[in-house]
C-alpha cells in the first residue's frame, strides 16, 4: 500500500508539471538587440508569470531569473558565449529544475530535469550559425542589467543590456522629464554660471512644508536620465519602489525580520518644492544597513546635459513610523560616504570625470548639524560633481575637472 500511495504521489507531480511552449509566451516582444562585427545579441527577460508558464514553477520566488538570449554568428570562425558574463553566479538547468523541491530530492522528476536542459542555451556557435536559449540568473526586479561576451577568432565582443522587467512600480517611472520645467525655465550655463549656480544652492533637502533642514545636498550629477540609470545600474545600486500595498506590506516584513528588500520605497525629502525625482539604494546585508541616494532634475544644463543635484547618506539604523513607514539613522561622516560613491561608479566604469564645488558649508565634527529626524553629521561642506556615462570607462581614462573650490556659502 505505501508504494502504491508514494507512485501516486511520483505521479500526480509529473502530471502538474505542464510548461507552455515559448512560442505561447508574448515576452520577446520586449526584446532588445544589438550588434557588433558580425555578432549579433537578442535578449528577452520573462516576468514572474511569464517565467511560470516557461518552466511550470514560480522561479521568481526561489531567486532565479531566466534570461534569454539569441546569437547569430556572423563571422567565419566558431565562436563562445560564456555565461559568466551575464551572472557569475548563475544557476545551471538542472539544478533550477531542483529548487523548487528544497531538500526532498526524492521526487526529482525526468521530465521537467529534460524541459530545463533543453532550453539552455549552448556554449558554442558555429559561423553562420543562430543559438538561443536561455542562462538561470540571480533575481534583478526593476531593471535587470548584464553583459554578454562573445569570444573567437582572437576578437572579444562585448555587450551591455539594461532591460526593463515589468513588476515593480518604481519612482522614476512616474516623472514627466520632458515636461519637468518649461523651455524658458530651462538654461545652458558656462562652467563659470555653473559653479556660481551650485555654490548658490540650498544646503540641504527640507520636508514638504519647506521647514526646517534634512541632508545635505552633497552630490551633483550630470547626464541625461538613461546615463544616470545605467551608470548607477551597472555599480550596483538598486531602483526604489513608489509607496504603495504591496511595497508596504514588503517593507513591513523587512523591518522586523531584518531581511533585505532591495527596492524599498525611501521617505521623500523636498527640493525645488517637490519631492526627489528618482531615489537608488545599495542594499548592503539588511533593510537596516544600506546606502541611499535621491536626487532631483535642476533647470540647469551644462553642455547640453541635464544637471541634478541630490544627497548621498549611509544608514547605520532604521526605526518604523507610521508616516513614512521607515525612517534612516545616518552615519554621521556623509563625506565619506559621498567619497565612497565617487570610488563606486569609477570602478564600475561609470565615471567620465568629477570635480568638487561649495555650497553645503563645513560643519565640524565638535559642532555637528542635525537632520529633520535629529541624526548628526559633519562634513567639509563640498558637493561631489560626477559626470557619469550610460557607456563603460577605463578608469584610467576618468578626467579630474579643474574646478577651483569657490568660498563655502555663508549661512
Amino acid at each position: 500500500m505505501a508504494i502504491v500511495m508514494v507512485m501516486a504521489v511520483g505521479a500526480g507531480c509529473s502530471s502538474s508539471f505542464n510548461p507552455v511552449p515559448i512560442d505561447q509566451v508574448d515576452f520577446r516582444e520586449r526584446a532588445q538587440t544589438q550588434e557588433d562585427r558580425g555578432i549579433r545579441v537578442t535578449t528577452a527577460v520573462p516576468t514572474a508569470g511569464e517565467t511560470k508558464q516557461l518552466f511550470g514553477y514560480n522561479l521568481y520566488r526561489r531567486g532565479v531569473q531566466p534570461v534569454w538570449l539569441e546569437i547569430h554568428n556572423g563571422r567565419k570562425e566558431r565562436v563562445a558565449f560564456l555565461p559568466a558574463g551575464v551572472d557569475p553566479e548563475y544557476f545551471t538547468p538542472i539544478e533550477a529544475a531542483n529548487l523548487e523541491l528544497g531538500a526532498d530530492m526524492s521526487e526529482s522528476d525526468d521530465a521537467r530535469n529534460e524541459h530545463y536542459f533543453n532550453q539552455k542555451m549552448d556554449m558554442w556557435i558555429e559561423p553562420g550559425a543562430t543559438r538561443s536559449g536561455f542562462i538561470f540568473t540571480s533575481l534583478d526586479e526593476g531593471t535587470k542589467s548584464f553583459n554578454v561576451d562573445v569570444l573567437g577568432g582572437g576578437d572579444a565582443y562585448a555587450f551591455t543590456f539594461f532591460v526593463p522587467v515589468p513588476g515593480l512600480k518604481l519612482d522614476h517611472q512616474t516623472v514627466d522629464w520632458e515636461g519637468l520645467y518649461a523651455s524658458d525655465q530651462v538654461q545652458d550655463l558656462s562652467a563659470r554660471d555653473l559653479i556660481a549656480v551650485l555654490n548658490k544652492q540650498p544646503c540641504c533637502a527640507t520636508d514638504v512644508d519647506a521647514e526646517g533642514t534634512a541632508d545635505p545636498l552633497n552630490l551633483v550629477v550630470i547626464g541625461e536620465p538613461d546615463d544616470i540609470y545605467y551608470a548607477f545600474l551597472r555599480a550596483g545600486w538598486d531602483e526604489t519602489e513608489t509607496i504603495h500595498r504591496a511595497s508596504l506590506l514588503k517593507t513591513t516584513a523587512s523591518f522586523f525580520s531584518g531581511g533585505e528588500y532591495r527596492y524599498s520605497p525611501v521617505s521623500s525629502l523636498y527640493v525645488f518644492g517637490r519631492g526627489q525625482d528618482v531615489a537608488f539604494q545599495k542594499a548592503r546585508e539588511n533593510i537596516h544597513e544600506r546606502n541611499h541616494l535621491r536626487l532631483w532634475m535642476s533647470t540647469a544644463r551644462y553642455q547640453g546635459k541635464p544637471v541634478w543635484i541630490g544627497q548621498i547618506s549611509r544608514d547605520i539604523g532604521v526605526r518604523f513610523t507610521p508616516k513614512t513607514i521607515t525612517t534612516h539613522k545616518i552615519d554621521a561622516n556623509v563625506d565619506e560616504t559621498r567619497e565612497y560613491l565617487l570610488e563606486n561608479l569609477a570602478y564600475a566604469q561609470s565615471l567620465e570625470k568629477f570635480t568638487y564645488v561649495g555650497g553645503v558649508g563645513e560643519a565640524p565634527i565638535d559642532a555637528p548639524r542635525h537632520n529633520l529626524t535629529g541624526d548628526p553629521y559633519f562634513t567639509d561642506g563640498y558637493r561631489l560633481v560626477l559626470w557619469v556615462s550610460s557607456k563603460p570607462v577605463d578608469i584610467a581614462e576618468i578626467g579630474v575637472v579643474d574646478w577651483e573650490r569657490p568660498p563655502d556659502r555663508e549661512d
